[in-house]
């Protein structure tokens, strides 16, 4: 149903059809320019493959980080107090407006092997730049604040005279987690999950400046279609209709979860 309230006015309407064209125009050139007659030479090319494959194996690997970290940071944002919060959230939103490339290379000044941390790890035999492992963990930085954001908005949202009547019941805490808690917020959980995974699997700035461009062991398809576009513009929008497909089923699924719509 619609929401309840006065139409927009006429002037409204059409500024934000304006906006909505703005918004659809760039997908419409990529359908438009697209060299249909070679999108399955372009899909079933190596390249694209390996491309396509890490880029499942990174989101995915990143977004169940972001889950096992995300979830207990969201749970703290929600029902933590005290001076700490007003430091913690604004760091757990900043990944999501610094611009990605300085992501990276804060990424590069902490994990690489003259980091702060990779001097040591390197020690022990550990390098992260330029691996698979370096672009999950590029990929799980942007990711991990829409998981706990997500998870704190339905923490805040759950009533906890729930959980506060399986307690008085008996129930521990981790039946309770189980039983009362998750099933509550399995929309919010799912929901941030798969915003996650849509954002991991779109990084590039963070990823080609702290895990690199190499086919095979760091090539997402973002960074492919980088590559694409300096030899061969016309698989670069072929490439590009694969995430715009993939991001816009992620949205379909949840608008249907989120608000019921048909």
């Amino acid at each position: 149903m619609p929401p309840p309230g006065r139409p927009a006015p006429a002037l409204a309407r059409a500024a934000a059809l304006v906006a909505v064209a703005f918004l659809v125009l760039p997908l419409v050139g990529l359908a438009a320019r697209a060299p249909w007659g070679r999108a399955g030479d372009v899909l079933r090319a190596p390249a694209t493959l390996d491309a396509f494959r890490l880029s499942l194996v990174v989101s995915t690997t990143a977004t169940a980080f972001s889950f096992v970290f995300g979830f207990p940071l969201g749970w703290w944002l929600a029902r933590g107090g005290g001076r700490a919060m007003a430091v913690v959230r604004p760091v757990v939103l900043l990944p999501l407006v610094l611009p990605p490339v300085v992501g990276g290379v804060g990424l590069l000044a902490a994990l690489g092997r003259r980091g702060i941390v990779g001097a040591w790890l390197a020690r022990l035999g550990i390098h992260l730049p330029f691996t698979t492992t370096g672009a999950i963990l590029a990929a799980t930085f942007v990711s991990l604040p829409l998981v706990a954001l997500a998870v704190e908005g339905g923490f805040r949202a759950l009533d906890p005279r729930f959980e506060d009547a399986a307690a008085a019941m008996g129930a521990s805490r981790g039946y309770t987690l189980r039983r009362v808690t998750l099933p509550l917020l399995g929309a919010q959980v799912a929901a941030g999950l798969a915003l996650g995974w849509a954002r991991a699997l779109g990084e590039f700035g963070a990823t080609i400046t702290f895990a690199g461009n190499l086919q095979g062991r760091t090539q997402t398809l973002p960074l492919a279609v980088y590559e694409l576009l300096q030899t061969d513009p016309d698989a670069a929008i072929v490439v590009s209709l694969i995430l715009v497909v993939v991001a816009a089923a992620v949205l379909i699924i949840l608008h249907r979860r989120l608000f019921g719509a048909a």
